[in-house]
């Protein structure tokens, strides 16, 4: 283990609109290319849990097991243990802690998972060799990230085109790889897991009906205009776009969102890695 602490910037932050979208998220629809590792009685470590809703879900995959949500921010780690209290979820618990310096010893979990968490980070392979450490032998690590260069929408918006790069620039300026989806598999052979042992997979969330559609695009164009938005503040402070600029990706997003076929794919990168030794 070492004392390196985190240096890159989250990029989304935890403004309300991130929050609100991240609520969405389950084991099925975020996990699901790991479920069917996973014994009842296993040990899982859940990495970047922001507010919690996987890794509750994923507690109930594992009911004779325990799992362990880790996030660096503090603060949203209350809303994660109330949504365990809410749901009468009781083998969960959630540390605040940096991926960079796991404080537990190595071989202690089954599963080591994390979900869109590689991406906002300045090195990931080194949190893959600390996900890696704290893995029992035989046990497994697994990640799941997006690929924002691979989002696909419907119909065509040159506005929804000027978002995607300015949300490149903003990312990697934190010093993030928003386009992870299709890296993870070659951070994890640099993180020391032999290609045979790293299983590769993709999977993809698809809106398409009225509701959804309508979440998402108010969510992304809450997160780009408001003013204490953490990517809002990053484009602007970093000069990638001007508040004018940054309110027309906002109107843009909501035009997309109000259109009666819109429809968005959005692809990820996942694998699941096997401790061998």
């Amino acid at each position: 283990m070492t004392n390196k602490l985190e240096s890159a910037t989250y990029t989304h932050g935890h403004h309300a609109s991130v929050i609100r979208a991240h609520s969405w998220r389950t084991a099925a629809n975020s996990a699901g290319y790991l479920l069917p590792y996973l014994k009842s009685d296993m040990k899982i470590l859940d990495i970047g849990c922001g507010a919690g809703t996987i890794t509750v879900d994923l507690a109930k995959y594992v009911p004779q097991g325990h799992i362990t949500g880790l996030d660096q921010a503090e603060s949203i780690l209350d809303q994660a243990r109330a949504l365990a209290k809410d749901t009468g979820v009781t083998n969960v618990d959630f540390v605040q802690g940096d991926a960079n310096a796991l404080e537990f010893p190595g071989n202690t979990f089954d599963v080591v998972v994390c979900h869109q968490v590689l991406q906002h980070v300045g090195e990931p392979t080194g949190i893959l060799k600390e996900m890696r450490r704290v893995a029992k032998v035989g046990g497994f690590v697994a990640a799941r990230e997006s690929d924002y260069g691979s989002w696909v929408w419907y119909p065509a918006a040159e506005g929804l085109d000027n978002w995607r790069a300015l949300y490149l620039n903003v990312a990697r300026s934190n010093r993030g790889e928003p386009n992870a989806g299709r890296m993870i598999h070659a951070w994890a052979r640099d993180a020391g897991f032999p290609k045979a042992d790293i299983q590769c997979t993709s999977s993809s969330w698809c809106l398409s009906t009225k509701e959804a559609v309508a979440d998402w695009s108010k969510g992304w164009a809450e997160r780009t205009e408001s003013a204490d938005s953490s990517f809002a503040k990053s484009a602007v402070g970093g000069q990638f776009a001007t508040a004018a600029e940054i309110a027309q990706v906002a109107v843009a997003w909501r035009e997309w969102g109000q259109h009666e076929d819109a429809w968005i794919s959005v692809p990820h990168g996942e694998i699941v890695c096997v401790k061998r030794d």
